[in-house]
């Protein structure tokens, strides 16, 4: 309750009145298979058109390599032709693939960010740079007077950089403007002239990283774990490669070694194999400090030269060995998950396929993946093979959901790669249907009757005694009529139970219940009264209102279209004392005219 502990005039805001609700997102879709590139674990991408997919996933497959398992980008390609706007997308690879990995002659090893050949194609170049320097005002024993410390981190390894001397030394302290390093510094970089020709310089590089069109550049890159610049951290968004440091700077040639090197060798040897840093020489000067992180930096030489880094052993593995278990995917937590499961990271997808798969270990993976968030709904395609009508009825009967629909023929359409056309199954083609029938009229509206787009015929092609089969049993066939196109005549469910036998009203029931879901959390842990209860009506009522007036629901009035109702009818003195609201809502979905019956009679004109 409000304090009033003086006199005055207090304003005060509450809310009394129903809540806006806004309806969710219906038309995003969900896509599973093989791509050329693209994270296997981990959350799906979003993509908002195909030159998103080529980018994150790289071009079309070839039917010599990937076989029936090749249809992922066409899929994607023909959703967004028929009329789909936004997608995610979820790679899956044989568990042998393999990425590409560059190694550097230094501290640095880089591997593409996924497995594939596509990494064999990465370069990257690197540098060395320097983003800060400063003269040195003192010198003595390990502390430095810098005239600018802005730029140095503790960590950080430095160049003293005297001209024709160069040496490393590593930042342990910084206070004020003196610095404190590991090892002793020698005084000779003190520099006091107006003009100064001996400088410390911050030592960071540069990195380039390509791959066809792709480019990334990062500037000034530290090798210092804690600097807010530090390469793995830099790197860490790259969609091309990923980063290590490893713990242990690189043995150095026989030639290279000192003339001392032999004193104490077995020594020096023992703590190698133990995993300790071996004190790397550089080129002109040895390392007084900081041996594995300067490393790199001799590597790439002192004067700036750049070292250029090639990829290899990349592969895509065995496709033939690619099994159910590989689509299905597998759940090991939060950021690990694969194929279907890889989805639960996601919350606005309302459709998903995994185009050409018609393992029904898969499909029945999918289907029950829908039915258990309740928010999805599954598109099934028929095995190609499958023409007779007693085939794909007998297919058809391992299925029955409400969260599902199945399609038939496949499709024939172009393929850019092999520049001939072929037969690409339908699902993903029938979501970007939905998706078009979403945004152009509402979930309400059967996607049937439809165009598809980019189709130039049907693998097989059926007739009316032959739908008359199917359609009941619910299987939506792809037909082509004579002057009207290529056109989906069929909206039905996989189930056998007739209050959900048509696509359109399962969707609608998933829109309405995810929107209610998601604009009524405002009420959890409000006081359960019936204040709170008159408002939760009046917000349902307002949003259900909305839905009729747009289509969505039947009868010529709002209270033959829906209901809403909460309080004591709803709700026991039990209910509330356990902290329950019930809230009981009904409403009568449209369905649509699957069968336009004309019945006409003769009259004379007497009559």
């Amino acid at each position: 309750m409000p304090e009033y502990l003086s006199p005055g005039v207090y304003v005060e805001e509450y809310e009394s009145g129903s809540v806006p609700m806004a309806g969710v997102g219906t038309s995003t879709a969900g896509f599973i298979g093989l791509a050329e590139k693209g994270n296997v674990i981990g959350k799906p991408q979003f993509v908002t058109s195909f030159s998103d997919y080529l980018r994150i996933y790289g071009g079309y497959l070839t039917e010599s390599k990937y076989g029936d398992k090749r249809y992922l980008p066409y899929a994607v390609e023909h959703f967004f032709i028929n009329g789909g706007s936004k997608c995610y997308v979820m790679r899956v690879a044989p568990s042998d693939a393999k990425p590409a990995v560059g190694k550097a002659p230094a501290v640095l090893t880089f591997m593409a960010a996924n497995p594939g050949e596509w990494g064999n194609k990465i370069k990257v170049t690197v540098e060395p740079s320097s983003r800060q320097k400063t003269p040195v005002y003192e010198a003595q024993g390990n502390d430095c007077v810098f005239k600018n410390v802005d730029g140095f981190n503790v960590g950080d390894i430095v160049l003293f950089d005297e001209g024709k001397n160069k040496a490393y030394n590593k930042i342990k302290a910084i206070q004020e403007k003196t610095v404190t390093f590991e090892n002793p510094v020698n005084p000779s970089i003190v520099d006091k002239a107006l003009v100064p020709s001996k400088f410390v310089r911050s030592c960071e590089i540069n990195i380039v990283v390509k791959c066809d069109d792709q480019k990334e550049d990062y500037a000034f890159v530290s090798l210092n774990p804690d600097s807010p610049d530090y390469v793995v951290s830099r790197l860490a968004k790259s969609e091309l490669v990923t980063v290590e440091v490893s713990l242990k700077a690189p043995e150095k040639s026989k030639a290279a070694e000192p003339k001392n090197a032999d004193k104490n060798s077995d020594k020096k040897g023992d703590k190698a194999e133990e995993g300790a840093p071996v004190t790397p020489v550089p080129p002109a000067a040895p390392v007084v400090s900081g041996p594995v992180l300067a490393a790199p930096f001799e590597a790439i030489g002192a004067a700036g030269t750049m070292l250029a880094i090639a990829f290899a052993g990349g592969s895509d593995g065995s496709i033939a060995g690619i099994s159910a278990a590989d689509f299905m995917g597998s759940d090991a937590g939060p950021g690990k998950r694969t194929g279907i499961q890889a989805f639960i990271e996601v919350s606005d997808v309302s459709m998903l396929a995994v185009p050409g798969i018609t393992i029904p270990d898969v499909q029945l993976s999918l289907i029950a993946h829908c039915e258990n968030t309740k928010s999805r709904f599954a598109v099934l395609d028929v095995p190609r093979d499958k023409k007779k009508v007693d085939e794909i009825l007998e297919y058809k009967d391992m299925f029955d959901s409400t969260y599902a629909a199945m399609y038939h023929p496949w499709l024939e359409v172009f393929d850019p790669l092999a520049k001939k056309s072929f037969y690409l199954p339908p699902a993903a083609s029938m979501c970007g249907i939905y998706a078009r029938c979403d945004l152009s009229i509402g979930v309400h509206k059967a996607p049937a009757n439809e165009v598809v787009r980019s189709c130039t015929g049907l693998e097989y092609g059926y007739n009316n005694a032959e739908q008359d089969r199917l359609n009941p049993a619910g299987v939506n066939l792809v037909r082509a009529f004579p002057g009207r196109g290529i056109r989906v005549w069929g909206a039905r469910t996989c189930s056998s139970n007739g209050n959900w036998k048509y696509i359109n009203v399962r969707r609608l029931f998933i829109y309405l219940e995810e929107s209610i879901k998601a604009n009524t959390n405002w009420v959890v842990f409000e006081p359960n009264t019936e204040i709170l209860w008159a408002r939760v009506q009046r917000s349902i009522e307002l949003f259900l209102a909305s839905t009729w007036r747009s289509g969505a629901l039947a009868g010529t009035t709002p209270s033959e279209a829906f209901f809403v109702d909460i309080g004591r009818t709803t709700m026991t003195q039990d209910d509330i004392d356990n902290g329950r609201l019930i809230c009981v809502i009904g409403v009568a979905p449209v369905k649509p005219a699957e069968f336009v019956i004309f019945r006409i009679g003769q009259y004379t004109a007497q009559s």
